[in-house]
């Protein structure tokens, strides 16, 4: 039995707790639920009080002497960083192919050379499960020390069964074995396999029929997602596949509109996917459609900052009624990072969120895009107690000073995990 954690004299604690139910949009984005001088405790793994450090020392006057205390003076205190869309368990790396966009090459004429996903399908097919565990873990680590609590993780570096279940086990593993709480997502449809290339619909069948069926039976992921893109999988493609999914009580996501307008926004709004992710190309009709749908909008600025594409539009997004969301995008090719702080800088800087609606989108909206929402994404009794303590004093210069993680102490299920 650990002691019980008391967090106290926060500059500004930052609890997003709010009257709204589910993903917040427009001016629920900006609701934060701060407390001046704010004090929390943590006892069996969850928030048991939140209030004013006045408040608590009444609450808590014959406990004091059991808590472990921590004197936030000065400091900002948030709930943990959830990160809703990742690549995290895969092999190798791909530096080589920095050096050959930054000289010209494309993204997808990248991939269509048998480099990208390609390159690093190939690489996770090789590596062991071991392998995979000891690079995953080494991330999942960095994840713990910019201040990321929980982390959604798709497999679609394998695009073959056993590679595919190699992830999602992988995955399982680590669930079990690391602090991170990691929430799977199955994405067999992340590319069309060289082998299928010409003969998609074909693939198409044997996610459907092959690899679902047992990934449902093994209950080895919760999420389902499709890369719908121009050269991947046509709307329709990617339907079959999401419908599919539900079938086997798979919650559908979605790959939509990132190098060029392909209705991917529109169709996740049809299928009623959790969360759209990317949208750099996502037109005004399909906007309005996810608004319409309650769909989320997980928005990936590292990526297209890495790509150097212009960012989605976030602005816009929130402005139309639109949950924003936002993630690294963690992965070996577009965006290998594991920065949720820089993350949020971006958000700001390249997309015009304010700073208030860039940490709701980390936390909360973050935390709804993989149905979290009632255990972590804030601080509340009962929740997780995921808990950052920031070397800032307040959100404001959290998202001001960019580039530089300010993660001091991180807190996991009440245990002081950074």
């Amino acid at each position: 039995m650990t002691k019980p954690v008391w967090i106290k004299h926060a500059a500004q604690l930052a609890t997003l707790a709010s009257d709204v139910n589910g993903p917040r949009s427009k001016e629920a984005m900006s609701e934060l639920g701060l407390i001046e001088d704010g004090s929390v405790w943590l006892e069996d793994g969850v928030v048991k009080a939140i209030g004013t450090t006045v408040e608590l020392e009444q609450q808590y006057a014959s406990k004091a002497h059991e808590a472990e205390v921590v004197d936030a003076t000065g400091h900002l205190v948030t709930p943990g960083l959830v990160d809703p869309h990742t690549h995290v368990v895969y092999g190798g790396s791909r530096e080589r192919e920095f050096e050959m966009r930054l000289q010209g090459s494309t993204y997808m004429e990248i991939m269509n050379a048998g480099g990208g996903i390609h390159a690093t399908t190939r690489m996770t097919r090789e590596a062991s499960e071991e392998e995979l565990i000891e690079q995953s873990t080494r991330r999942l680590n960095s994840f713990l020390a910019h201040g990321v609590t929980t982390v959604e993780g798709k497999s679609g570096y394998g695009m073959d069964l056993e590679t595919e279940l190699k992830q999602l086990r992988v995955m399982k593993k680590l669930q079990e074995t690391h602090p991170i709480d990691l929430v799977p997502t199955f994405m067999g449809a992340h590319a069309v396999p060289p082998e299928y290339k010409g003969r998609e619909d074909e693939f198409v069948n044997i996610v459907i029929n092959e690899m679902l069926p047992v990934i449902a039976e093994e209950k080895l992921a919760e999420f389902n997602d499709v890369f719908c893109e121009k050269d991947v999988y046509t709307p329709e493609q990617s339907e079959r596949i999401l419908e599919a999914g539900k079938r086997y009580g798979l919650t559908p996501k979605i790959h939509a509109d990132e190098i060029e307008p392909y209705g991917g926004a529109e169709l996740a709004a049809k299928v009623g996917a959790i969360s759209a992710e990317h949208l750099l190309k996502a037109s005004e009709v399909g906007i309005r459609a996810m608004a319409k749908s309650g769909t989320i909008a997980c928005l990936l600025p590292a990526t297209a900052l890495y790509l150097r594409e212009q960012a989605a539009a976030g602005r816009v997004m929130i402005d139309e009624g639109v949950a924003v969301a936002i993630s690294t995008d963690a992965n070996p090719g577009s965006s290998p990072t594991t920065s949720m702080p820089l993350v949020m800088n971006l958000a700001c800087i390249s997309m015009r969120m304010t700073p208030a609606e860039a940490l709701t989108a980390a936390t909360y909206n973050a935390a709804c895009a993989i149905n979290r929402q009632n255990q972590v994404g804030s601080l509340e009794v009962g929740k997780l107690a995921d808990v950052v303590l920031w070397n800032v004093k307040n959100y404001q210069e959290l998202q001001y000073l960019f580039g530089m993680n300010h993660v001091q102490s991180v807190w996991k299920k009440g245990i002081q995990v950074v």
